[in-house]
């Protein structure tokens, strides 16, 4: 597979933000896979979820790779790491070059729609005038369904997974507790990367809790040792995954990104409903919800693919919960890989 290793656009002027804040610059990190084609007309954009990066033939190789079903042997395919990230793009631990030292706590608030923005400034210094298929899963549709709003003669095909066309009060509340559990870590606002580290353990823990379900934990993580009073497998479990977590990531991202998702509501101040606006989205559009999932229900999914006058909908059966967006590979391009084939014309 032609690969690069993460690139970086650096661009030198301010950056508006929805909030009314100002960026002085950005860094921008991102990966591409393929060539793009003499036609232009080959390029995929993958847009990550919330703890992802720009390398998306690693975290998501199921898919991503060649023979697969975003191939990059046919494929362009780019990923950009989010603005508020701590993989690159601009965010809390990187530089002000106002004062010369890390943003931390002062970094501003930023929304879906400003990540949007920053993705349109790396489309453009990439020269891609078109994309022929969008994708984003989680937090990523929610990018998805926001770029095909503000730039939709750009986008000629979208593929959303658990996903929503805007955070609901149970994700809302969700982020909420895992805030609160940072906020309440001694270290939270210190001047440090690892501001905020055993709250950042506790929120991930939260996390888990909504990206499996009842089903799966209960089969994969019980104790079978009726006499055991303490030193549980479940606990265990969670305890790895919030130290696993805090050594590739920090709290103050973790807070940034979760206020984000939460702005995330395509009919703010546009004048319309949800409806109204997902109807304006005419794009071929292929919507997989996971059967099982806690975090963002299949009746988010099934809502938007009754809005969308040209939708798809699959219902994928997972015990995986909302991780089966990256864990049930197989399945997805099962079903990913014959609706790109019906296209009505062919890459060049």
């Amino acid at each position: 597979m032609k690969s690069t290793s993460t690139r970086y656009f650096n661009y030198k002027q301010p950056f508006a933000l929805e909030s009314g804040g100002t960026l002085p610059e950005l860094t921008i990190a991102y990966h591409t896979y393929g060539t793009l084609n003499t036609a232009k007309d080959n390029v995929v954009w993958i847009c990550h979820a919330l703890t992802a990066n720009a390398d998306a033939a690693d975290w998501w190789n199921g898919l991503v790779g060649e023979g697969k079903a975003l191939d990059p042997g046919k494929y362009f395919i780019v990923c950009a790491n989010i603005l508020g990230s701590c993989y690159g793009t601009t965010g809390p631990a990187s530089i002000n070059p106002e004062t010369g030292k890390s943003y931390y706590s002062s970094f501003p608030q930023v929304t879906i729609r400003d990540m949007v923005q920053v993705h349109i400034l790396l489309r453009k210094h990439l020269g891609l005038e078109k994309i022929h298929l969008l994708v984003g899963g989680s937090m990523g549709g929610y990018q998805a369904l926001e770029w095909c709003v503000m730039e939709n003669s750009v986008m000629d095909n979208l593929f959303l997974l658990a996903s929503s066309a805007a955070e609901s009060a149970w994700g809302i509340a969700i982020h909420t507790a895992q805030r609160l559990a940072i906020e309440a870590d001694s270290t939270w606002q210190n001047d440090s990367e690892t501001a905020g580290s055993a709250g950042l353990k506790a929120a991930r823990a939260i996390g888990m809790l909504t990206y499996r379900n009842y089903e799966l934990m209960v089969e994969l993580q019980s104790d079978h040792d009726p006499e055991k009073t303490d030193n549980y497998k479940a606990e265990s479990y969670i305890r790895y995954q919030g130290e696993k977590l805090v050594k590739r990531f920090n709290g103050y991202t973790y807070w940034l990104l979760t206020k984000a998702m939460d702005s995330h509501n395509l009919s703010r101040g546009r004048g319309k409903n949800l409806e109204k606006v997902l109807q304006t989205i005419t794009q071929r559009t292929l919507v997989i919800g996971i059967s099982s999932d806690i975090l963002c229900p299949v009746q988010e999914q099934v809502f938007i693919s009754q809005q969308l006058p040209n939708a798809t909908y699959v219902e994928i059966h997972s015990s995986y919960g909302h991780d089966g967006f990256l864990i049930e590979s197989e399945r997805i391009a099962a079903n990913l890989m014959p609706w790109l084939e019906q296209e009505n014309y062919s890459l060049s």
